[in-house]
């Protein structure tokens, strides 16, 4: 929205910025500010303005939450999801099981919960999407701008786990589970892991026939990219993938309304099925020597920059922080909704889910472990995003009693929590085109993202699609959400300012903002990222999957991927330098540093009194300090 004279006005008293009006810039950039302040308030003209001030600054309707537990069944819809229970075991396994937990949970407290608290006040100060909503800083709008581009990515990749999903829960109807019985074709080295032979131990290691049968029956995976190049998409597969957004269009169809009502299932039912899992993993051989690999821990791995490299990057995951996806589900919050307890529920919750989802994990590994003869439970099946596909079916495979229907049940779950991730990072996609083009239908955005969806979604659908999934994850996704966090961290809390931050929180909620709040804002979360992302940057090798290096191409893409991402911070900030009105350079630079005309929030009666309460702000006399000390405790 274009700043109104009465938003110069607003934007003087915003920033309290005392203007020259002797000095010709100052009279150039605002000469029709001070004309209509110096125009007789009673005339005619003077009240034609006004009213159409008022018409341009009337805020668009925006949709809101049927009912404020709406917005923390979403949360947890969305935070608790396949970061949880598809992402979580696969790290955990790769980073030394009980080495990453307490990592995992430190980050959790240190950077998760803050980070979750400050993006949920922003949305629900503003009552905007995440790219209006860095009309608070305008000079890092680029930091929106690259998350979103990184949730579409994800939101791409996401499908491809649910069309898997939609492959499994299709044939777990099947009289005999496929994965529970070895084909001549895979060899000797195969172990049948269906329930007769539950209790056989094997005389040498092997493989077990879900990991057989996900790898070369539904994934048809090459043993690298050199030879055949990706290959050609599975017809199934690419139909489970069109099933996948389908399900996503209807659930967006009517937008957040809709959306919040499908979030009490959604939230909900995946705890069933994993409180199943989990007692049934707890019973079989080995279980408990998997589970200790998990939950005990190496100590001296707590000096291993790469476990807390892959706690902080796992956390953008588990919460869904630094994506724009919370500052967008906030957005359609009350103004005045008490968050902080929804906040404490919801990464309560999510770190909760993860450890649930590890045991099982972990359990049903210590079991592989007892069953092929092997005792390092780390190499008991080869990592990577498949893991949830192996392990998980070889649990139900030792049911005794109905597979099928636990295996029907588990998937639909599965895809349950796939459908809650996506549908918040689709939406945070959408109503970033809604509140660009608010005139646009809401069921058309949804039905065009998910055709582009699909169509990029196909790529995964190849032979060599995970090689692909591997490389988006980490480079589109890990490695972006990284730099723009740290960037969004320094934007919020250095050139906004946490001081300023709590004002508006107080101003909102009526709650002075604690200790812990603001050093994790200020210092303790951008700092503990900064650090891991210099250690990632100086110890960087070439990514490889399963062991096995990529094409010199594939690693070309990579980082193309990744400089698109990137490259939004200094592109949006000479845009927002060079869209300023103002004749010099560091007169450009100072306004695209103070927040836009019409920042505060949406609500015109809400509106004024904020401003009040900013003057009252301004006039008060403080005891000058040092910048350092009085953004963070002031």
């Amino acid at each position: 929205m274009e700043a109104t004279q009465y938003g110069k006005l607003n934007r003087l008293i915003n920033n309290n910025i005392s203007i020259n009006l002797t000095n010709e810039k100052d009279c150039a950039v605002y000469a029709p500010t001070t004309e209509l302040l110096t125009m007789d308030i009673n005339s005619e003209e003077a009240q034609e303005q006004r009213e159409a001030a008022e018409e341009q600054t009337q805020p668009q309707e925006r949709d809101q939450w049927g009912k404020g537990v709406e917005f923390l069944f979403s949360c947890i819809a969305l935070s608790v999801g396949l970061g949880n229970v598809w992402r979580f075991p696969f790290i955990a396994l790769e980073n030394g099981g009980g080495a990453f937990l307490i990592p995992y949970l430190v980050v959790l407290l240190l950077v998760g919960r803050p980070v979750y608290y400050l993006e949920v006040l922003i949305g629900q100060f503003a009552s905007r999407g995440c790219i209006r909503a860095f009309d608070m800083v305008p000079i890092m709008k680029g930091v929106a701008y690259g998350q979103v581009y990184s949730t579409a990515l994800a939101t791409t990749y996401y499908a491809c786990i649910m069309a898997l999903t939609i492959r499994y829960l299709v044939v777990s109807f099947s009289e005999v589970l496929p994965w529970t019985y070895c084909l001549v074709e895979w060899g000797p080295q195969c172990v049948a892991t269906g329930v007769t032979d539950s209790n056989v131990t094997h005389s040498g290691p092997g493989i077990s026939s879900a990991e057989l049968y996900f790898t070369r029956t539904v994934l048809r995976e090459p043993d690298n990219l050199d030879d055949g190049g990706l290959g050609t998409p599975s017809w199934e597969m690419v139909l489970c993938l069109l099933v996948t957004w389908i399900i996503i269009a209807i659930t967006l169809f009517k937008g957040i309304r809709s959306s919040g009502k499908a979030s009490y299932f959604l939230a909900l039912f995946p705890y069933v099925i994993m409180l199943i899992l989990l007692i049934r993993a707890l019973t079989l051989p080995g279980a408990w020597q998997g589970i200790a690999y998990f939950v005990k821990p190496q100590w001296d791995q707590l000096l291993n920059p790469h476990v807390w490299y892959a706690a902080i990057t796992q956390m953008f995951f588990s919460l869904a922080i630094c994506f724009g996806t919370l500052v967008m589900y906030a957005s359609f919050n009350d103004f005045r909704k008490q968050v902080h307890k929804d906040v404490i529920i919801i990464t309560s919750i999510d770190s909760f889910t993860s450890i649930l989802a590890g045991c099982i994990i972990f359990g049903i590994l210590g079991n592989l472990a007892h069953e092929t003869n092997t005792t390092d439970i780390s190499s008991v099946v080869k990592g990577g995003a498949g893991l949830a596909f192996i392990s998980y079916p070889e649990a139900i495979a030792k049911f005794k009693y109905l597979p099928q229907l636990f295996a029907a049940l588990f998937f639909f779950m599965l895809l349950v929590l796939g459908i809650g991730s996506n549908i918040g990072m689709a939406s945070s996609v959408i109503n970033v085109v809604k509140d660009r083009f608010p005139h646009l239908p809401h069921w058309q955005l949804a039905i065009g993202a998910s055709v582009i969806g699909f169509l990029c979604g196909l790529v995964y659908m190849t032979p060599g699609g995970q090689f692909v999934l591997n490389l988006v994850d980490f480079y589109g996704c890990t490695f972006i959400a990284l730099v723009l966090a740290i960037a969004e961290l320094l934007a919020v809390g250095w050139i906004y300012g946490v001081k300023r931050l709590c004002s508006d929180i107080e101003f909102m909620l009526n709650v002075k903002t604690g200790f812990y709040w603001r050093i994790c804002w200020a210092i303790v979360a951008p700092g503990l990222m900064f650090l891991v992302l210099v250690y990632m940057l100086f110890s960087y090798e070439p990514l490889t999957y399963k062991g096995v290096t990529y094409p010199q191409e594939a690693y070309m893409a990579g980082w193309l991927i990744w400089g698109l991402g990137v490259a939004q911070l200094p592109f949006w900030a000479i845009y927002t330098i060079y869209q300023q009105p103002a004749n010099s350079f560091s007169g450009k630079l100072k306004l695209a540093l103070q927040p836009t005309a019409d920042w505060g929030p949406r609500q015109p009666q809400q509106m004024e009194a904020y401003l009040q309460h900013r003057r009252q702000e301004a006039d008060m006399k403080t005891e000058r300090r040092a910048f350092f000390i009085d953004n963070i405790f002031g």
